[in-house]
């Protein structure tokens, strides 16, 4: 056992147990607790755990189509570890321990279906480049005053919003909402999730969060920590907290922006930051002006690592807040990929705009940063600028993005780009649980067409 493990059983030793999880496939957090006796014997051999968790969707329904797992294998444990790097106290649960795990091969390798080390072969293809990455993620979600029995009893009823009407940073709303707000703000530092801002955003009952930057992994292990813990925090309040892309068809949807820009090793010195009026993109280094033109070109193929659900593609409506094109602009609110050159050279990043709150911030980082790097690596230029709102723009200004998860899906499982970045083994898993998803959704009689037709038709 390692220095470091004998440290934190010797920190942890009046513990009586520890929480630890690991996030699926769908960007779920899967976890439970365990004793003392158990850390110990996790942090010497690693820890057994049912490889299932990438087996089936959101609701325990197992893959038929996946070859990583299922029946022909007989669900056999997988080789989870304890990742020490992300210790934390969780303070809505007496300050119980908790850590994160990751999934490794027999051999010790990195096991290919993992998201989190889907984006760990990202980043170390780009620290071989000699780039270090610094990101930031934002959420908005929706909070209801129904709790967890009463949304399952409410069938297809509307929910009860937090609060009604449009109120975007409404101080009025935080402080009569106060209790739930100070304990979002306080509990998620404390966890060590580090909120920048909380406000409340355009809609009844919605919020939006924008967490600290910081290094690709760290970032992504807070993105998800995060959904998380707001839904925990809610659910004390009795409340249901969302990040579902789209819950109304009459209001904006749910984004998960996520800002990206590239370092040097020591994380010293910004590498987008440039010139201003240079030629390719104003603002923006050489370097930052490959990164981007990658990600506008790459985007329409990877859009299923940043939309993972059916729901996801009905954020996708011109007029919301939310691209329909896989574009850029400088400052641009209606573009996919927003430059944002200040204040000051070290603010100088990408957001990429095109996410939803619904992702699993791992692969939608991936998404982000092996595209970007791609675009060095190929030396692209970007295209123009989006002048005015790209809403007007047609499919001969810029490509659209695949309109439904099946198309998005198939795109991906044709990306060159991303099978050389993640390996066929996830892509092709990937593929297979977004394939599931769609012939789930193809069984299912909805709202909407009871609605429509049982009468009339």
């Amino acid at each position: 056992m390692t220095k470091r493990a004998e440290a934190v059983l010797a920190e942890l030793e009046d513990h009586a147990k520890v929480k630890v999880g690991a996030i699926d496939m769908d960007g779920v957090l899967r976890g439970k607790y365990i004793s003392q006796a158990k850390l110990r014997s996790a942090l010497e051999k690693g820890l057994g755990f049912c490889d299932v968790i990438f087996g089936w969707d959101t609701q325990d329904a197992l893959y038929d189509n996946a070859t990583y797992t299922g029946w022909h294998t007989g669900y056999p444990d997988a080789l989870a570890r304890i990742e020490l790097d992300t210790q934390r106290r969780i303070p809505w649960e007496r300050g119980c321990p908790f850590f994160l795990m990751d999934f490794y091969r027999p051999d010790g390798g990195p096991l290919e279906v993992s998201p989190r080390q889907a984006l760990r072969r990202v980043i170390q293809r780009m620290e071989r480049m000699g780039y270090q990455a610094k990101v930031g993620y934002e959420f908005e979600f929706f909070l209801f005053l129904e709790d967890h029995h009463e949304v399952h009893a409410s069938g297809s009823r509307p929910l009860t919003p937090l609060s009604h009407g449009m109120f975007g940073y409404s101080a009025v709303r935080t402080s009569r909402d106060q209790d739930l707000v100070h304990q979002l703000f306080d509990e998620l530092r404390d966890f060590d999730v580090g909120v920048e801002g909380l406000h409340t955003e355009t809609g009844p009952g919605v919020y939006e969060a924008a967490l600290t930057a910081s290094g690709p992994l760290e970032a992504a292990d807070r993105a998800a920590l995060f959904k998380t813990a707001v839904k925990e925090i809610a659910a004390q309040h009795g409340l249901t907290a969302t990040f579902m892309a789209k819950v109304s068809d009459k209001l904006p949807g749910c984004s998960g922006h996520v800002h990206q820009s590239l370092w040097t090793p020591g994380g010293d010195e910004n590498l987008f930051a440039g010139p201003e009026g240079g030629d390719d993109a104003p603002g923006l280094s050489p370097l930052g002006a490959q990164f981007l033109a990658g990600q506008v070109q790459h985007m329409p193929e990877l859009t299923a690592l940043f939309a993972p659900t059916i729901n996801s593609y009905k954020r996708f409506v011109p007029g919301t807040w939310a691209p329909v094109r896989a574009a850029w602009g400088q400052e641009n609110r209606t573009t996919a990929l927003r430059v944002i050159t200040g204040p000051g050279r070290a603010a100088a990043r990408v957001e990429y705009r095109a996410a939803g709150a619904d992702q699993n911030p791992y692969l939608a980082l991936a998404a982000g940063l092996l595209s970007g790097l791609a675009g060095i690596e190929q030396e692209l230029t970007p295209p123009a600028p989006v002048v005015g709102s790209a809403y007007d723009l047609t499919d001969d200004d810029a490509p659209p993005l695949p309109r439904d998860l099946g198309a998005a899906a198939d795109a991906l499982d044709q990306s060159a780009v991303a099978r050389e970045w993640l390996g066929d083994a996830f892509v092709e898993h990937f593929v297979a649980t977004r394939r599931w998803e769609v012939r789930e959704f193809q069984r299912a009689v909805t709202d909407w067409e009871m609605k429509r037709y049982l009468e009339v038709i």
